[in-house]
């Protein structure tokens, strides 16, 4: 598939995925969602990747949807479109860790293109929002539901009845992000984050990621068990005696991810 609305390279087992619609603050059209869910379903399946990173620009990571093109839909075109649904799923059910590397706007479909990722990285200059409301509508891509499991319901209610921003250091502050850095170092900084990751036993980051995710879809009695099995199964694996090992002989490890 030919990208026109990203751009992709690969280095040091990385992933980088760029969007790339500068003039349109990366709003997120239908062609650029089709290309990036695309672009992580190749990175999924190319075992030279380890890690992906998500971007944007300076200025915008991603603005929102594309509302030139959804202002003329109907209920039934976005019904039987499922606009917005299936067409993300590959993010959202990505095995490989994810993280999203937020300059400047990260609004409406932006932000929650951002909280689809693991973690969040973000510079100084990043705003967050879901200011659907000013729109007529609502947010309809995990908005409501992934931004109160970060923030909590009130600062949640509060953007989104509002549409107001949230600044980095609030993002921080609240949970959103796991990071700030200078806008100067963000591509450095989330590229060294990457590689830190890609170069851990990648069964044990896969493990680890289904475990976190666990957390959100069951009780804390069935995670809890969920977590101690999967630690359990850990100890099947090379990479468990090589780490483990290594720790006592106190050298750097060498996974094998078996």
């Amino acid at each position: 598939m030919a990208y026109e609305n990203i751009i992709v390279e690969i280095t040091d087992h990385v992933c980088l995925i760029k969007l790339n619609r500068p003039k349109a603050l990366n709003a997120l059209n239908s062609q650029l969602v089709a290309e990036l869910s695309d672009a992580v379903r190749q990175a999924e399946t190319n075992d030279k990747v380890r890690c992906m990173i998500i971007s944007g620009c300076d200025k915008a990571f991603a603005a929102g949807a594309d509302i030139s093109e959804m202002s003329e839909k109907t209920f039934v075109d976005v019904v039987t479109d499922d606009l917005f649904g299936a067409s993300l799923l590959p993010i959202q059910n990505a095995n490989k860790p994810i993280i999203a590397s937020v300059a400047g706007y990260a609004l409406g479909g932006g932000c929650e293109l951002a909280m689809m990722c693991d973690f969040i990285i973000c510079a100084d200059n990043a705003k967050f929002g879901q200011p659907e409301i000013n729109l007529g509508v609502i947010a309809g891509i995990g908005g409501t539901q992934r931004l109160t499991r970060f923030v909590g319901k009130s600062k949640s209610m509060d953007m989104h009845l509002t549409g107001r921003f949230m600044d980095a250091e609030e993002a921080e502050r609240s949970g959103l992000v796991s990071r700030v850095v200078p806008l100067k170092r963000l591509a450095e900084v989330s590229l060294s984050i990457a590689i830190k990751i890609a170069e851990k036993s990648q069964i044990s980051v896969k493990a680890a990621k289904q475990a976190v995710n666990r957390s959100y879809e069951t009780t804390l009695s069935e995670g809890l068990l969920f977590e101690r099995r999967v630690f359990h199964s850990m100890f099947a694996t090379e990479d468990q005696k090589e780490g483990m090992t290594a720790f006592i002989e106190k050298r750097d490890p060498h996974f094998r991810d078996k």
